[in-house]
């Protein structure tokens, strides 16, 4: 009959023969007080196994010395230093005395093999300890918490105070790097790796390719569904081997790595408000002093195309139902051309696209209570007023106001990634002068502050307020608009732009359509004469 935990003891690397000599070959029997737990933890795979047999040995020699038999061997690796890790291996360890009663004493090596939490989880694990006549033993330390429970609180705060201090440099450590534009590791995007040593990203050959095609057709606008489905059919698998899914393809997208940019995302939280050790999708790139996106490598993408293939998806998303805030679920390829800007005669109010026909949104969401409600085939009522369209921007001057609002609504259409940049360097700028004003409350009014470091707090900020402020005008400058400033040029777009384009263009020159109800039951009113549209200069 072999021990339950067999298995730890073999990963720990111990041979048969030696198991026998430290009493681990056969299973442990006796009453609970001459039995114990054993608990042996390694927080990195830097900690050899060499180092935690020897640690076994020692606790085996001083339970020998004490006329105990180990029941088991707890073992497993996990960091104690983040609360949102579960250490499942130590619970089980810990309930094997609190709970079940199976023995009276937990060995481990050293305090912070225990905890790292400090007293006010060590505190808790004593008091349950306590109600069964149960100990702890710390070997490396000789600490018995029946007899010296004051000296293990005191060694476990001083564990957790170096947790903290390891945490400070290892957060000082990360962002040192990003700043640096290096890679801090974890899992690269598809068709990127990060070279040993290199700290930096790189294309992988035997991914880029794919990866490359994935977002040629992100930026052809082909939906994620659509480009998962073609992969699949080609039989065309992940780095793991795995069927390609829409909501992979959308991570992907997200990503900012993908784009060779140092990614500074959002901590998850638990229901307490407490980050859980995970991090959100996505995140924004993170930006240097004068805000411009920091690079760790080579891209998949370039981030031009990153502000692209977001500003697809974002024209593609809608609000989703459920409770998590700003999360969006996707939605269905554009095809209505007068979604948005099609009135209902009766209300006044939107018209929505029912697959084949344009209805009034009321009379479909609240009956005919609300507006008895007009309705037009669609396919009919798209092109009527395309070649009102047509009609109306080639009869206007080149001057037209209408014409300048056109060629610059369809130039940050196409360009989203200017007007993603402006919305960062405005952002930026908000929160550098937002500093510059607390530094000179800091001096001037709460007086605490001295005036070199003041100087030169002041002197930094100035120098990033300067920089942005460039940049915001430069992107703020008037594109050149004349390609565009003929109607025949824009017509020509009209009939390359596709739906979504088109709806742009037909935005940036009419503020709405209305349609008229008809007259009665079997009206030949031409449809032409029944869409009143309100065009922006009011012609």
């Amino acid at each position: 009959m072999h021990r339950e935990d067999l298995p730890a003891l073999r990963a720990l690397g111990f041979d048969d023969a030696e198991l026998r000599e430290l009493g681990l070959w056969e299973p442990a029997t006796g009453s609970p007080a001459d039995l114990a737990e054993m608990y042996v933890r390694r927080s990195k795979k830097k900690d050899t196994l060499a180092s935690l047999r020897e640690q076994v040995r020692r606790m085996c020699a001083h339970a020998q010395s004490e006329g105990k038999r180990i029941r088991h061997v707890w073992f497993e690796q996990r960091s104690a230093s983040k609360a949102s890790v579960r250490r499942e291996e130590f619970e089980k360890a810990t309930a094997a005395i609190a709970e079940h009663g199976l023995s009276k004493t937990l060995y481990v090596f050293k305090t912070s093999r225990l905890s790292r939490r400090g007293m006010g989880q060590v505190g808790l694990l004593l008091d349950k300890f306590e109600e069964r006549g149960a100990r702890v033993y710390v070997v490396a330390e000789h600490i018995d918490s029946t007899k010296q429970r004051m000296i293990l609180a005191i060694l476990s705060e001083q564990a957790r105070e170096q947790i903290e201090d390891l945490r400070e440099f290892v957060r000082n450590g990360i962002a040192g790097n990003k700043a640096e534009g290096r890679w801090n590791g974890g899992v690269t995007p598809f068709g990127l790796y990060c070279p040993k040593g290199s700290g930096k990203l790189a294309r992988n050959p035997g991914e880029y390719p794919l990866a490359r095609r994935i977002a040629d057709y992100l930026l052809e606008r082909r939906t994620p569904n659509w480009i998962a489905n073609r992969l699949n059919a080609e039989g065309l698998r992940t780095r793991h081997g795995k069927k390609w899914s829409g909501t992979g393809i959308v991570a992907l997208a997200h990503s900012v790595a993908w784009a060779g940019l140092v990614p500074d995302r959002d901590k998850m939280l638990d229901a307490d408000g407490k980050w859980s050790g995970k991090y959100h999708r996505g995140g924004s790139p993170l930006l240097d002093k004068k805000g411009n996106p920091i690079s760790c490598g080579e891209g998949v993408i370039t981030f031009a195309e990153h502000v692209k293939i977001n500003a697809i998806l974002a024209s593609r998303a809608a609000k989703g139902g459920s409770s998590i805030g700003d999360r969006t679920r996707g939605k269905r390829e554009i095809v209505a051309l007068l979604s948005g800007t099609l009135r209902c005669g009766l209300c006044g109010g939107p018209m929505a696209n029912g697959g084949t026909n344009y209805r009034c949104y009321a009379r479909q969401l609240e009956g005919e209570a609300s507006c008895k409600g007009v309705s037009t085939e669609r396919t009919r009522a798209d092109e009527v007023v395309e070649r009102m369209w047509f009609n109306h921007v080639l009869a206007l001057e080149p001057e037209s106001p209408t014409i300048h609002a056109i060629a610059r609504d369809w130039l940050s259409y196409r360009d989203p990634e200017r007007e993603a940049r402006k919305a960062h360097v405005t952002a930026a700028l908000e929160n550098a002068v937002g500093r510059e004003m607390k530094l000179e409350k800091e001096f001037f009014v709460l007086g605490r502050m001295d005036e070199d470091r003041f100087e030169r707090l002041r002197e930094q900020v100035a120098a990033q307020i300067a920089e942005l402020k460039a940049e915001l005008a430069e992107l703020s400058a008037d594109a050149d608009l004349t390609p565009l400033m003929e109607a025949e040029s824009l017509a020509d777009l009209w009939n390359g732009a596709g739906v979504a384009g088109q709806r742009a263009l037909l935005r940036a020159a009419a503020k709405r359509i209305i349609l008229l109800p008809p007259k009665g039951r079997g009206d030949r009113t031409p449809l032409i004469d029944r869409l009143v549209p309100e065009w922006r200069d009011g012609n």
